[in-house]
């Protein structure tokens, strides 16, 4: 029955569309109609679960790259040759309608209690679905009722201001943090869902606005922080800590952990629902993913000190460079002494899976799900740390962040993973100077807070790896350049054989071309064929040598408005700036 329903819900969306009001157009009275629906709990549950297919999928949570991953191949954004499309997908506005549809006859069910209960589940997602629509093109069209095929505003819409929008999302979401149940549930959005996402909107935009260079950030940070500090005082959502190895657990597990998971994308093998994590990280043929050497560099010492601080870091081999380093390090990438869930036996990184030589385990579960498309966990959408994050930048970003405020927030992250507390004091009187280089880190950051600033965004990249964050974090920071910066891997000093993980057996070969070598190792990889290096034979790995990334200023911040749509309007809807589609209005 409930199939049947979900499957008529079609067509009750698309009764919309349709507006006249003459007897041949009027809905028959034995059959679903707007008027007659959402009657019912049952009802308003229904239409409303297929808001949860806007989230995303899970090749774009873990299949993230910006400058943290490199595969086999660049996305567009980081190559710097994206051109103006005549459609796009993120220019889709049809949940948006879904949305809008819902809340308008919503007021059909009669119990005050449910209305508002799925009303704030309506409002949640078009939050979210506006929050996606100005990260990538800033002032877009508000819309906050169903537009039928032949309205007016179809063809006469233009753009408003970021600003309007974005009250408008806030408005959303204060509305849902009112109004969604309480209790816990990690497949569907509540109260705390609605708090970690302001809590996320919040510091995008008051981030952007400061760095690139609008007013009224401020209030954006401010709400950020209040967010954040509430959810923190009341969702009793915490750091999850079970185990030896807390952090890889927490995304490995089959079913989201709720200690700290707020909301999760769940799969389960008994209806289909399945991913292909484990494929994406250990197949040679499925963009054989690796953090870039500029993350890895970012792991500090377990005594809290920079990585890069250490004598002779910049040429370290993977046995050396993984030692008494954050605990994350080894629950990202294979370290030495690296196991696969279940197994025994040592596992050292494939340099024929990796572009990079540092292979992804974040999310890597047993060898028995590694067949295509067989992997089952859950995928986190929302979750306590990042919110914890959240509440430490944006205090940093307006200058009221004390020690008590990173004890809080930061501390519980790191004594996880074993590495000592960040201090203030410390961190302001002596920025990280690989942090602060244009090169390797963040050129913008300035002022009197400007090293903990830096150690909080080290914090967030760490922590947020391959979880959807760091494209957007590199746009509302203002720092796309780093994409025209060389990606590289681990530094390899000359040819000839290397065990990678340090256990007494040789892993891989690299080999000059024509040579045949004498080697136990079960890889051979030939240089400028298989694998390229930064300095001919040797240094470091260089996956994209020759395919080095270009970053406009004043156009790559924002997407391009598709054409078909400008043309739709006849301009009414305006391109962003610097990019040329063609059209004379």
């Amino acid at each position: 029955m409930k199939k049947y329903i979900l499957y008529i819900l079609t067509g009750v969306a698309a009764c919309g569309l349709c507006s006249c009001e003459d007897a041949l157009d009027r809905y028959p009275k034995d059959r679903l109609t707007p008027d007659n629906f959402f009657h019912t709990e049952e009802e308003c549950q229904l239409y409303t679960n297929d808001f949860y297919t806007m989230f995303p999928s899970a090749g774009t949570i873990y299949g993230e790259t910006a400058d943290i991953i490199a595969k086999t191949t660049l996305t567009s954004e980081v190559l710097g040759n994206r051109t103006v499309p005549a459609t796009a997908g993120s220019w889709k506005w049809e949940k948006l309608r879904d949305i809008n549809f819902f809340l308008q006859y919503s007021s059909n069910c009669a119990d005050e209690h449910v209305r508002l209960e799925y009303e704030g589940v309506a409002r949640f997602f078009r939050a979210w679905f506006y929050f996606e629509k100005v990260k990538h093109y800033g002032d877009v069209p508000w819309v906050d009722r169903p537009i039928d095929a032949g309205d007016p505003l179809l063809f006469e819409k233009g753009r408003d201001p970021r600003e309007m929008v974005m009250q408008k999302v806030i408005e959303d979401l204060d509305f849902a943090v009112t109004n969604l149940p309480v209790e816990r549930s990690v497949y569907r959005v509540t109260r705390w869902a609605a708090l970690a996402l302001k809590s996320r909107v919040c510091l995008f935009e008051g981030t952007f606005r400061k760095y690139h260079g609008l007013k009224d950030w401020e209030s954006y940070l401010t709400a950020c922080a209040t967010a954040s500090k509430r959810f923190t005082d009341e969702s009793g959502y915490s750091v999850y800590t079970t185990g030896t190895t807390p952090y890889l657990n927490l995304f490995s597990s089959l079913k989201a952990l709720d200690t700290e998971i707020v909301l999760a994308r769940a799969y389960n093998t008994a209806i289909g629902l399945k991913h292909d994590v484990n494929g994406y990280l250990t197949s040679i043929t499925m963009g054989r993913p690796g953090l870039l050497k500029n993350i890895a560099n970012m792991y500090l010492m377990k005594d809290g000190t920079p990585f890069t601080s250490q004598p002779g870091w910049e040429t370290m081999q993977l046995p050396e460079e993984s030692k008494n380093r954050d605990g994350r390090f080894a629950q990202t990438v294979r370290t030495p002494g690296y196991k696969r869930i279940d197994d025994t036996a040592l596992s050292a990184p494939n340099l024929a899976a990796t572009m990079t030589g540092y292979q992804l385990v974040k999310y890597l579960q047993s060898a028995k799900y590694d067949s295509y498309n067989a992997s089952t966990n859950d995928l986190p959408l929302l979750r306590a740390a990042e919110v914890m994050l959240n509440y430490a930048e944006a205090k940093a970003e307006l200058g009221t962040l004390t020690q008590e405020d990173i004890d809080l927030a930061i501390k519980p992250l790191r004594d996880r993973v074993g590495v000592a507390n960040l201090s203030l004091t410390k961190a302001n009187a002596s920025p990280d100077p690989y942090l602060a280089s244009p090169e390797t880190g963040y050129a913008n950051v300035t002022g009197d807070n400007k090293g903990v600033i830096l150690e909080i965004r080290r914090e967030r990249t760490i922590e947020l790896a391959m979880e959807g964050f760091r494209y957007y974090d590199i746009m509302r920071w203002k720092e796309g350049k780093t994409f025209e910066q060389p990606l590289l891997g681990l530094y390899i000093p000359a040819k000839g054989e290397y065990d990678i993980d340090g256990d007494g057996t040789p892993d891989v070969y690299f080999a000059t071309k024509g040579e045949t070598p004498s080697t136990t190792a079960k890889l051979t990889l030939v240089i400028d064929q298989d694998i390229l290096f930064s300095d001919g034979d040797h240094g470091y790995i260089s996956p994209h040598k020759n395919n080095p990334g270009i970053w406009d200023e004043t156009r790559d911040y924002f997407y391009p408005i598709p054409t078909d749509d400008r043309s739709l309007t006849g301009g009414a809807l305006t391109q962003n700036p610097g990019w040329n589609d063609g059209l004379n209005f």
